[in-house]
């Protein structure tokens, strides 16, 4: 496909949604994962991928970024697709190719000017245990690999928590005290069976309906609640666990974005880590978030919607969740380009028609998952609630520095 018919499919896809892009569903598989399966994907599905390459356990939004998931990740795995028309079998471009062609047109001039992509993606990671204690690199080391830093944040929908899975606690951190030696020797012995290294940690309690702001160079271990998780573009990571639960971590996963010339050395894992920051006496005071009007709820209120901060501690990304009211009718305006997943209920978005499936086949084209451009978003996107009974519930991830954020302050 030549750059002409990508801009030409890409300027189609703005004109007949007037700014608003509908997207094909982004599954992720993880070998290292058990799924647990409340992504809505068809129960056969899960691993329709193969054995080798493990579960379906993700869906990613909003994505410019390719999953990293070895030799064997598929083509395009990670990058979201535009659909373009709503024939039974329509056009796709990669979001990706989308904005190079049309740059500020779709993710705003500040954006543009500073990024020259969309810097972050969103995600559900969705997990029957717990996952692997883990790093995610600052941008120091992560340029070392070509990369930049990672950091994220969670949220935990109630929407898509029906059951806890196995492990509804996340470790995060050091406990205060933790000895750099300490950490060192649960690192040499990654290779010799269980590594015991998260009891050099504590583990919190998950709470549906509330969020955490994990900054690069914080050691965690996701829990098992199905999570919401806005964060940088990119998908740089090192595994610090060897055995989670009854599951072996292979040991590539320990150096995987570690420099060749590093790898074997620990003492680069220990730098690795923001120190000061996992031993942190008030980590959970710094770093648990709690949902955050976006705007006065009496107003809202009068228009028909809700809308809280549910991401709101990086300056990275943000996120907020939207209610509409059963059988409302109203036009949300913000101040920057956003990604969006639908939760709940059904009705419009703009041009568009959405609805929240029960139940998705692998490499069926839902209703469920938009992007809104700067412009449409500061003109203002029209939102109807089909139901009368029931709302209409999304979720929005905004980039870096999102202006509405000095709401907060």
């Amino acid at each position: 496909m030549g750059k002409e018919s990508i801009k030409s499919l890409a300027e189609r896809a703005l004109e007949s949604g007037n700014g608003v892009l509908r997207f094909a569903p982004n599954w992720v598989p993880r070998s290292f994962c058990v799924p647990g399966r409340r992504i809505k994907l068809h129960p056969d599905d899960y691993y329709v991928l193969g054995g080798a390459r493990g579960g379906i356990d993700e869906r990613w939004f909003a994505s410019t970024t390719p999953a990293d998931n070895g030799p064997l990740t598929g083509e395009n795995e990670g990058l979201s697709q535009i659909v373009v028309d709503a024939t039974p079998c329509p056009a796709k471009v990669l979001l990706r190719d989308a904005i190079a062609e049309l740059e500020s047109e779709i993710v705003g001039e500040r954006i543009w000017r500073e990024y020259r992509t969309w810097p972050m993606f969103s995600k559900f990671f969705d997990n029957l245990a717990a996952l692997p204690f883990h790093i995610h690199h600052r941008d120091v080391h992560a340029k070392l690999v070509d990369r930049v830093g990672k950091p994220e944040s969670y949220y935990f929908p109630p929407q898509v928590n029906n059951h806890r899975g196995t492990f509804p606690y996340t470790f995060f951190g050091l406990v205060p005290g933790t000895t750099k030696d300490q950490l060192r020797r649960a690192l040499i012995n990654f290779s010799k069976g269980d590594n015991q290294i998260t009891f050099l940690s504590a583990a919190y309690p998950l709470q549906v309906g509330t969020g955490w702001d994990v900054p690069p160079g914080i050691l965690h271990a996701p829990g098992s609640l199905c999570t919401y998780e806005p964060q940088n573009a990119s998908d740089v990571f090192a595994m610090y666990e060897s055995l989670t639960g009854n599951q072996l971590v292979p040991e590539e996963l320990l150096w995987k974005d570690v420099p060749a010339d590093k790898k074997g050395d620990v003492d680069f894992l220990v730098d690795l880590i923001d120190w000061d920051a996992n031993v942190d006496p008030h980590f959970k005071i710094n770093h648990f978030v709690e949902p955050l009007a976006a705007r006065d709820d009496a107003q809202t209120a009068s228009e028909g919607y809700f809308e809280k901060w549910v991401s709101y501690k990086s300056r990275a990304f943000s996120a907020k969740e939207l209610t509409l009211l059963p059988g409302r009718t109203t036009t949300v305006v913000d101040s920057a380009a956003y990604g969006l997943i639908m939760l709940e209920g059904y009705g419009t978005l703009g041009s568009h028609k959405i609805d929240t499936p029960s139940v998705i086949r692998y490499g069926e084209l839902t209703n469920d998952e938009f992007f809104v451009t700067e412009t449409a978003a500061k003109s203002g996107v029209a939102i109807c609630n089909a139901s009368a009974t029931e709302p209409l519930v999304m979720l929005k991830h905004f980039g870096p520095d999102n202006p509405d954020l000095t709401r907060l302050s």
